[in-house]
């Protein structure tokens, strides 16, 4: 309990064994910093990727589509008996013909803006939006292949879930990031805890000398280094949600490159980074600190 009451208030005595600046203090500010910035967008990223994955699962499995490939003079007629057949399939929430104009507009990424689709024999497309429910898409494609012979159904399972795999891939990667990042961020406080008890050894010897206890001696390089550590990752959290909100907004167009960021109560979650960045630092300076005693001893 006096521990961590002397953490949080301090002492004026053990503070003077920790050099208020210089290489360590520096690296430390700066490591802890830089890995929050880091951190923040690595958790955007995460975040952005769920939400990906849920939209993209939740509008590629209510969506299918139709195709009708059909002589010209029957091609009216299969699309209306694809309509009449949809019309009667439990499960399905609408459904309709799409316009030449439509179609053209998905062919005018490949094909461009003039491409005569009157001289081509282009298939007609159906727009099919299930409900809550869902149909059964083995049996509608059996009614389909029996009275609409030209009639293909796309249910786009084949590319819903290369998608959505991906989406979460890249959720995952940024956890791990995440991670890496701290892991890094506890071996550069190591480094610097390590290098300013090594760089006080005398003063050390001397405090033990007049009685003090490790417990008491690494208890200040603690507090000073944890310290830092929150400081400078609640500088980088600051800057990096500037970079955050610098970026565009969420959009169709733009698709995934213009979602990085938070939305709603995920804003709270950089919060969270300086607390942790501290609890990093202590952890890593108190086990460096009762490593490098023991050697000193």
């Amino acid at each position: 309990m006096n521990a961590i009451i002397n953490l949080i208030v301090g002492d004026a005595q053990a503070d003077r064994v920790v050099p208020p600046t210089g290489f360590t203090a520096r690296l430390t500010l700066f490591a802890s910093g830089a890995m929050a910035f880091l951190t923040v967008f690595a958790l955007a990223l995460s975040l952005a990727s769920g939400r990906l994955a849920h939209r993209w699962a939740e509008e590629l499995a209510r969506s299918a589509t139709i195709r009708i490939s059909a002589p010209a003079d029957q091609m009216a007629a299969q699309t209306e008996a694809a309509l009449t057949v949809l019309k009667q399939t439990p499960g399905v929430a609408s459904a309709r013909a799409l316009s030449a104009a439509e179609q053209a507009a998905l062919l005018a990424p490949w094909f461009g803006p003039d491409l005569p689709l009157d001289q081509l024999p282009m298939p007609q497309l159906v727009e099919v939006i299930e409900d809550s429910t869902g149909y059964d898409a083995q049996g509608l494609r059996l009614r389909l292949a029996a009275e609409v012979p030209g009639a293909t159904l796309d249910d786009h399972t084949r590319w819903r879930k290369p998608l959505v795999d991906a989406a979460r891939s890249l959720r995952r990667l940024g956890w791990i990031s995440i991670l890496l990042i701290g892991g890094a961020m506890a071996a550069m406080i190591t480094l610097a805890a390590q290098a300013a008890l090594a760089a006080n050894h005398q003063v050390i010897e001397v405090l033990r000398l007049v009685g003090a206890r490790d417990n008491y001696i690494a208890l200040a390089f603690v507090r000073r280094f944890t310290i830092r550590a929150f400081l400078g990752a609640t500088v980088g959290v600051v800057l990096g949600l500037a970079g955050v909100l610098l970026l565009p907004s969420a959009s169709d167009e733009g698709g995934f490159l213009t979602g990085l960021g938070f939305q709603g109560a995920t804003w709270l979650w950089p919060v969270l980074i300086p607390p942790l960045g501290a609890l990093v630092a202590l952890l890593a300076t108190g086990a460096a600190a009762r490593r490098t005693l023991r050697r000193l001893s």
